[in-house]
């Protein structure tokens, strides 16, 4: 009968205590919240609050502003379940991740490392850094500067092997295109005077024919007298008198130049080492000496020739960032200056230094330059030259038009070294071997 009796009272019992059970495990109409740390939210309760509750408080703690308002406030990196109940009875549950605010990390790691792909996640209860290094050394200054902040951050970078991928060819081509025409007309009169003394009348503008004594007799000159004319351009149209002891030099010529340069070089560097290279030669130029050496001369040699350096960089966006200076420079001959009897050319230079940003493979005109000159120069005798038509016999008048163009290109691209093939290099002989098929063959 004792038996009979307590059985049903406990078996009540645990039909009671079973859907409280239910209850805690599942929160019914639980609402997922996402809070960064540091920051808090604002509930609205439809009816009076009677208590509020949190499972951790050192992540979320929660205060009742008012009777109806309750405020969650992020204290620490986790999560936490919050229940408030109200005064009707009812009750309402609350899931709370609270995550770190990685906006101003993120800007602090894209200030610190510009080219490099690194973002920062968070995970359960610290942070992680994801994306790609260039370097393992890049990745472990990262990940202090982040551990600064918020310890236990972790690194799941990617490090960029280094190599192939980090290496830059540039191509660059100089093309320049340089054209001239010139005219000239003009007449010089000219009168060999007394003995070899020669006497002239003229414009000036283009130089009468030198006199020296040589052996031999002009006809109609004095016996003995030894004289002989040199031209400077044997295209002029020379007529002499010597019973007048009167010549005349006309000169009309044109003339026509053109110069092609066209010059590409290629070059290979590693993403942020600079790379040079020259193509030329170096002139002597000779430099007085003072001091104790007063007198002396040294001579310092300076570069020319075709010149190209430039230091790349593969960006985090796959762009290449160029600082290039390309140079063609050549001797000029015509403008240099004589010291101490020494013979300096002058240097004529194309030269362009500047800061691009590329796609690889793209192409981009970096400079440029027309340069179109026209030059008259009109020599004549004062009054003289003003005689009609016998006015032509006392003024010379030159011409000269030149038009320079210039372009210079420049074309980057990663440069991916290929394996060595079998049999090792073979180096390329068909000119050679045609040259001595020739000789064996004639």
């Amino acid at each position: 009968m004792k038996t009979g009796r307590h059985f049903p009272i406990y078996f009540l019992a645990c039909a009671g205590v079973l859907p409280l059970l239910r209850l805690a495990a599942a929160p019914p109409d639980a609402e997922e919240l996402t809070l960064t740390l540091g920051t808090g939210i604002v509930i609205d309760c439809p009816d009076a609050i009677a208590r509020v509750a949190a499972s951790t408080p050192e992540v979320v703690d929660a205060v009742t502003a008012s009777s109806r308002e309750v405020l969650f406030h992020a204290k620490g990196l986790g999560k936490a379940t919050l229940v408030v109940w109200s005064k009707s009875g009812q009750r309402k549950t609350y899931n709370v991740t609270v995550e770190p605010n990685l906006e101003p990390m993120r800007k602090l790691l894209r200030e610190t490392f510009p080219e490099e792909e690194i973002d920062v996640r968070a995970t359960r209860d610290s942070l992680a850094l994801i994306g790609r290094a260039s370097s393992q050394a890049v990745a472990d200054r990262a990940v202090a500067l982040v551990s600064a902040s918020v310890k236990g951050t972790v690194s799941n970078l990617q490090i960029a092997p280094a190599g192939a991928e980090n290496q830059i060819l540039l191509h660059v081509r100089f093309a320049e295109l340089n054209r001239s025409v010139v005219s000239e007309f003009g007449i010089n009169l000219f009168s060999t005077g007394a003995g070899n003394t020669p006497g002239r009348i003229g414009t000036g503008q283009f130089a009468a024919p030198g006199l020296s004594n040589v052996t031999g007799t002009i006809p109609g000159t004095a016996a003995g007298t030894t004289t002989t004319f040199s031209f400077s351009d044997l295209l002029n149209i020379f007529a002499f008198r010597p019973d007048l002891n009167l010549g005349a030099v006309i000169r009309d010529l044109q003339t026509r130049g053109l110069v092609q340069i066209l010059a590409e070089p290629n070059l290979v560097a590693t993403s942020g080492k600079e790379a040079s290279f020259l193509a030329g030669g170096e002139f002597p130029v000779p430099v007085a000496q003072g001091g104790a050496t007063a007198g002396a001369i040294a001579v310092q040699y300076h570069e020319f020739g075709i010149r190209l350096s430039f230091t790349p960089l593969l960006t985090a966006h796959h762009t290449i960032r160029l600082h290039v200076k390309p140079e063609v420079s050549s001797l000029d001959w015509a403008d240099g200056v004589t010291l101490s009897g020494f013979r300096i050319p002058a240097l004529t230079s194309r030269r362009v230094e500047t800061d691009i940003e590329l796609g690889e493979g793209q192409s981009f005109v970096i400079g440029g330059l027309i340069d179109d000159r026209l030059v008259e120069n009109l020599a004549q005798v004062p009054g003289l030259a003003h005689i009609p038509l016998l006015g032509a016999l006392f003024k010379s008048r030159s011409e000269t038009k030149s038009k320079t163009e210039l372009l210079v290109l420049v074309t980057p691209e990663t440069a991916v070294p290929v394996a060595r093939r079998p049999g090792g290099l073979v180096m390329p002989q068909p000119f050679l071997g045609r040259v001595e098929e020739k000789k064996a063959h004639p």
